[in-house]
């Protein structure tokens, strides 16, 4: 007996890294087999000289693939040298030791993400040579002239469910042809490594329509919304008392904190964090409740109750998960600890 396993990676491209994966017919099945380590050419990923082009592929998280179905799986994987040290592109092995030294605090993410499904040159539901009619109507709306990809969407969700992930929601988006998917609440890896596996399902279910998905931050120049991936985080302490709610706030904004993350929260972001379409201008922070034109958002809903979360509207679709995730925890949960609210 065999089964097909998909090892996907992320690959060495900048500034954005993008998804590669291939195929491994594996003998056994999926319940009693070891997923093996296994290589690639990194000289043909951005992630390696010709002359020395091996690099190395090593299972950490695995889920059932929706696609081929059966037991066949999907296969996410770390990078690493030949020499057994983590690639310089794996940012997953930076975010594991601060997932292990905050593990007590418990902090938990849901990740928002947005993307924009493009018809060749052009995003889907934009005529040809022209524009739609403005932003008003697309967002969360209903009927063929205000909303495009719905199939393709639907579909999406349905794999991400079947493959187990934990996905909480979607919804269609400011812009025509826009649409979000939610992420979380799981910890740090968790959040990251399904999203990770949840935009290659993106991407592999729109080829079956000759569609693509992009996470451009801003697809579109010009009076459009662009696309993010808002960032909910809480720990233990925030989910149980106010005043961890704004020191967390208050530790995002501190010194230099606020570019440490920008400069990291995805490419092209001062093209989508200009100060309007419901974002804060890049190079200012502030925090407020229920301001979407605030860095981070406090919900309404976490003032009344005196406890809950916080969601950092910064980083873009295109950011590494692995990356905000690991920032967002190491920036509140030391401030949490200096503040002895753990």
């Amino acid at each position: 007996m065999t089964f097909k396993a998909e090892y996907i990676w992320i690959d060495g491209t900048e500034p954005t890294a993008k998804l590669r994966s291939k195929t491994k017919i594996i003998a056994g099945t999926p319940d009693g087999t070891e997923l093996p380590v296994w290589g690639f050419d990194g000289s043909s990923t951005n992630q390696a000289e010709g002359h020395t082009s091996d690099r190395v592929l090593k299972p950490v998280f695995s889920c059932p693939d929706p696609i081929r179905g059966g037991d066949n799986v999907l296969v996410l994987c770390e990078v690493f040298d030949i020499d057994g040290t983590p690639h310089e592109s794996n940012t997953r092995a930076l975010l594991r030791p601060l997932a292990e030294r905050f593990a007590a605090q418990e902090p938990i993410f849901g990740i928002e993400q947005e993307y924009t499904f493009f018809d060749g040159t052009r995003p889907l539901g934009f005529p040809v040579g022209g524009f739609p009619a403005a932003q008003g109507g697309y967002y969360c709306g209903v009927g063929a002239d205000e909303i495009f990809g719905r199939e393709i969407v639907e579909k999406h969700l349905d794999h991400c469910l079947a493959a187990g992930l934990s996905i909480s929601g979607i919804n269609a988006e400011v812009m025509p042809g826009q649409w979000e998917f939610q992420v979380g609440p799981v910890g740090p890896l968790e959040v990251s490594d399904q999203l990770w596996i949840a935009r290659w399902l993106l991407y592999r279910t729109a080829e079956e329509f000759n569609v693509s998905a992009t996470l451009d931050p801003k697809p579109v120049k010009g009076d459009w919304n662009g696309a993010g991936a808002h960032t909910n985080f809480s720990t233990k302490a925030m989910r149980e008392g106010y005043d961890a709610i704004i020191t967390a706030c208050e530790s995002l904004g501190e010194g230099s904190k606020p570019m440490d993350h920008v400069k990291n929260y995805g490419a092209g972001i001062d093209d989508r964090l200009t100060g309007l379409h419901e974002t804060a201008p890049w190079n200012e922070y502030s925090y407020g409740v229920s301001n979407r034109g605030a860095s981070v958002r406090i919900p309404w809903q976490v003032e009344v109750d005196k406890k809950g979360y916080i969601e950092d509207r910064r980083p873009n679709a295109n950011v590494d998960p692995y990356v905000v995730t690991r920032l967002i925890v190491d920036t509140c949960c030391t401030g949490l600890e200096k503040a002895g609210q753990v």
